[in-house]
């Protein structure tokens, strides 16, 4: 089988994955298919994504191929991977039963615009890939790597924490579920955490990036951390 071709067939198969589990972690709690904050949520997550997906495949596959791998090396990431995994369960499950039972109904225009700052944070993402070909989803330091600091490298060192945090905390409002932006709350403490040990590797292995931290202070949010 051709690279491109095998890189084809993992994502297809994660994207279909992940398509799948999230509908049963939504749709079974809350006891119905019939949960349109759910299927707003599937729309404006997997669409973007499929399309950003083809996007790299034809332009960029070995990005692609890089994303693709989640198999943390560092053992601190791990437990951060894992306890992010356990954040993500509990924040869509609480979603369907807050749906199934009404617990909290929060505003129309409430979800309207965590829509609207989900698919910001979404542009953010595609605009990071576009910047940084050596973006994987692992914490390392590549072959040949060198630090970047053109675009939204030039306001925060992590502008991709940025995005996800953006759209995470906006997820659970697109499901119309304030108990679900609790849980989701805890996002912060483990993205630090991740933040500290990345930029230690980072110190450690990549040259040139100990004066670019000297050049840009912040990390995730500008003229705050």
């Amino acid at each position: 089988m051709k690279v491109k071709e095998k890189i084809t067939v993992q994502a297809l198969s994660k994207f279909l994955m992940g398509l799948v589990l999230i509908g049963l972690l939504l749709f079974l709690p809350a006891g119905t298919i019939h949960y349109p904050c759910g299927w707003l949520l599937v729309a404006v997550l997997f669409v973007p994504m499929f399309i950003a997906g083809v996007v790299m495949l034809f332009r960029s596959p070995e990005l692609l191929k890089k994303r693709l791998d989640a198999k943390e090396k560092e053992v601190e990431q791990k437990s951060v991977v894992a306890l992010s995994g356990v954040m993500f369960i509990a924040a869509f499950v609480v979603a369907g039963l807050n749906f199934r039972y009404s617990w909290i109904v929060i505003p129309t225009w409430a979800l309207w615009s965590a829509v609207a700052v989900f698919l910001l944070s979404y542009v953010m993402y595609a605009e990071v890939l576009r910047e940084n070909a050596y973006l994987s989803r692992t914490i390392e330091v590549q072959d040949g790597q060198k630090v970047i600091d053109t675009g939204l490298y030039g306001v925060v060192r992590h502008p991709m924490y940025s995005a996800t945090i953006l759209m995470f905390l906006s997820m659970p409002l697109v499901l119309g579920s304030l108990p679900s932006f609790v849980i989701m709350l805890t996002y912060i403490p483990l993205i630090v955490k991740r933040i500290r040990n990345e930029e230690k590797v980072l110190l450690n292995g990549l040259d040139g990036y100990a004066a670019y931290c000297r050049r840009v202070k912040y990390k995730i949010i500008p003229f705050i951390w």
